[in-house]
Order: structure tokens, then sequence, then C-alpha cells
């Protein structure tokens, strides 16, 4: 049993959906979780949900051996789509959720919110089996259905289209939110409470047993070659603050023999002895007084001899000054000639095509840029030449100092 979990547009109930299919279905027998794209808190609580690792499986960023390699296991796999079934990146919509689905073989469950229509669901359904014969879409679960009457119609509407479940209306499970997405796992001191509140709703209303049969042959193994280490012995910082790393990542350096430290800055640790420390992405501006106090972690930075990355979040800890929502200015560990600010936000976002020559993540990437910060000052010699989705040039990323870079930018994969 893999499939993948899809749906017409965002806000149709994927996550929530997801969730309660993993726990419930942890609770007969093991299964795996994996998200489309480019997402660091999803899998957060899809490794919670069902107490295994999830992976991200890029069908942009990716190669289609990388991606069967990551998918391909004994045990069952269940995958989040991202945005709409067919939304990609411009101009051909690359990196839909469909592409996976395609490159896996795997039926597609289409969850439908409901909410606000009864007979116009066929018609959106069938539009979405019909669109594509080479992406399968095996059936339907239906989202916040307001009643029985409710239900009945749908149903009527659907006529011989499967319907997996139907999921009744329930804005208590509605999940708290910020810039990024939701509000991280590690965040939530009632994660658990909630997830099995989830699991006991879709246990309730879909069915399991023909969501289990949908796909028996599993996914073939292959191999595939994985990112090279930058060095032997990394030190990644890892807290509330720092949690958007890529577990694929992590796992080619280990794969690789590199050695792995965790420390938290957050809790005022010094980064450990290491050839490579490791500042990802995260929540550093909610936490920008606190982490700029910390004198030991900050002290570490600023002594070391290793080479030190930061990707966003780690990026702006290595600057000069981060502001913050409130506009207060805080200083950082100014390593980097750089400033960033809060105050007046703006997104940014998008697939990026990266190319470095210089420091330790030397060579062509794929990545992505999500975040709302501002650059109030950008000095030093740049990091990236990067492009768009489209190959567009852009102005070039990030900043490197002698041991010391980072850039907005995330890294997915070797390009």
């Amino acid at each position: 049993m893999s499939f993948v979990i899809a749906a017409p547009a965002s806000g149709s109930g994927k996550t929530t959906i997801t969730l309660g299919l993993l726990r419930a279905i942890s609770r007969i027998s093991p299964v795996r979780a994996a998200k489309s794209g480019p997402d660091y808190i999803d899998p957060q609580f899809h490794a919670a949900a069902c107490g295994a690792q999830c992976v991200n499986l890029d069908a942009w960023a990716m190669t289609p051996t990388r991606i069967k390699s990551l998918a391909s296991g004994k045990v069952p796999l269940i995958i989040e789509g991202a945005m709409g079934l067919f939304d990609g990146a411009p101009p051909d919509g690359k990196g839909a959720t469909a592409d996976l689905a395609r490159i896996l073989g795997l039926p597609v469950v289409l969850v439908i919110d409901a909410g606000r229509m009864a007979g116009s669901v066929a018609a959106l359904a069938q539009g979405f089996i019909n669109y594509d014969p080479n992406v399968q879409i095996a059936g339907v679960i239906l989202n916040n259905v307001g009643s029985p009457r409710h239900e009945a119609m749908l149903r009527r509407a659907l006529n011989d289209i499967p319907i997996f479940g139907v999921v009744p209306r329930r804005p208590d499970l509605k999940q708290p939110s910020r810039h990024l997405g939701l509000v991280q796992a590690i965040e939530r001191p009632d994660l658990d409470t909630y997830l099995d509140a989830v699991g006991d709703l879709i246990a309730s209303t879909v069915d399991l047993d023909r969501l289990l049969a949908l796909y028996l042959e599993g996914i073939r193994p292959e191999k595939s070659s994985g990112m090279a280490p930058p060095a032997q012995n990394i030190a990644i910082a890892r807290d509330a603050a720092f949690a958007f790393s890529y577990p694929h990542m992590i796992n080619d350096w280990q794969n690789a023999g590199a050695n792995i430290t965790y420390f938290s800055p957050l809790a005022d640790e010094p980064a450990p002895q290491a050839d490579f420390i490791y500042l990802p992405g995260g929540y550093p501006e909610l936490h920008a007084g606190r982490l700029a106090a910390n004198t030991r972690f900050m002290d570490s930075l600023r002594q070391t001899s290793a080479q030190v990355y930061g990707e966003c979040g780690g990026y702006m800890v290595l600057g000069e000054a981060l502001t913050d929502a409130d506009g207060r200015s805080h200083k950082m560990a100014g390593l980097l000639g750089l400033e960033t600010s809060f105050a007046t936000r703006k997104l940014h976002l998008g697939y990026r095509e990266l190319q470095c020559t210089n420091g330790p993540m030397r060579g062509a990437w794929k990545g992505h840029e999500f975040h709302y910060a501002t650059t109030v000052k950008s000095a030093g010699s740049p990091l990236f030449q990067a492009k768009d989705a489209e190959g567009s040039a852009l102005p070039s990323m990030g900043l490197i100092n002698g041991n010391v870079s980072g850039s907005f930018a995330h890294l997915i994969d070797a390009a």
C-alpha cells in the first residue's frame, strides 16, 4: 500500500487528512511518510504521526532515480502533495505532485473540500480524473462535509466515482499557523493529543481497508548517488530556532561516513569541535533577543576555525544585526556584512538554480527560497550565482567571508 494524497488546491485539508491516516494506519501496521516539494514543517508532523522519518520528494530538484531511491522500501508509503495536484514551477509546471505520481507509478487519492459545493463536486472530480491519463486517481476523500444530508447530495453527484471517506467539518482541529506555515511540531505541547484526535476521526470516517489495498507491489529500490558531505566532522544546530534541515541531506552525509553531532543555540550550547558547522533555517527572528544574549553560542562561532555555513535563518544569525517584527534590533554573530529585518516583511519565494565556486558548498545545486525577511545591508563577496525556475538570471545570493558563508537559499540536491 502506497499512494499519494493530493487536492485540487491548497487549503483543502490534505495535511490534516494525511496526519490522520498516518496515525490511524500506524496503529495497525508500520507506515512511512513523504512530502512533495520543499517543506520543512509538514514533515515534522508526519514523523510524529507515524513514528518514522519523513523524507522530501522534489520532482523539480531531484532526478527520477533519486526520487525512487528515497521512496523505495518495504514499508508502505503515503506521500502528501503540495498545492494543487498539477501545480508546479513555471513555465511548464515541473515539480507538481502529479510528477511524483507518474515517476513512482502510484495512485492518487484526491481530497476535495466539499464545504461549499454539492452537485458541482462531480464536475470537479471528473475534470481531475480525465485531465491526464498518466495520473491514476483512484478515488476521493470528501472533506469538510456539513451534515448527513450534505453527504447524501455529494454521493449522488459522484455516482460511481470511488469515495474512500467522508470527513465532517471539524473547526476544532484547525492547526495554528504563522508566516511560514504551521506552528512547528516541536512547539506543540498538545501534539500527541491532537494527532490522536485526527487519527480517531479518520479511523471512523475513512475506509482504511480499501486504502490499504490500493497498491500492494511496493516501490522497487533504485540506487542513487547522494550529496557528498562538506567535511568529515559536522556539527548541526537543532532546536526550535534552527529546525529546517532536510533529512535526505543529513542521511547522505552519514551514509558517506561523516560524523554528525547536534547542538542547541537556544540553550546557549557552543558549537562542538568540528570541521563544518551548519546553521539551518528556522525561526531565529522569534528568538533574536535570546540568541543575541547567548554568548557561549555566539563566541563559539566567532572563535572557530571550522567552516561555518548558514541557510536562511542561519544566514541571518551570521550577520551583524537582525531586526524583529517589533522593530527591535538585535546584535548577531557579526561574521558576515549582513543586516536583515522583519519590521517590513516581503515574501521571497521560488526554486533556485545555484552555482558556487568558493567555500564548502562548491558546485551546482538545486534549491529554493522562502522567507519574509528584507535585507537592509549586504556587503562582501557573493556566495552563489543564481537563476530562477525558468532559467532567468537573478542577483547573486549570499555572502562569503573567509571560513564563514551562507545565503537565503535552501539547498535541496546537487544539480
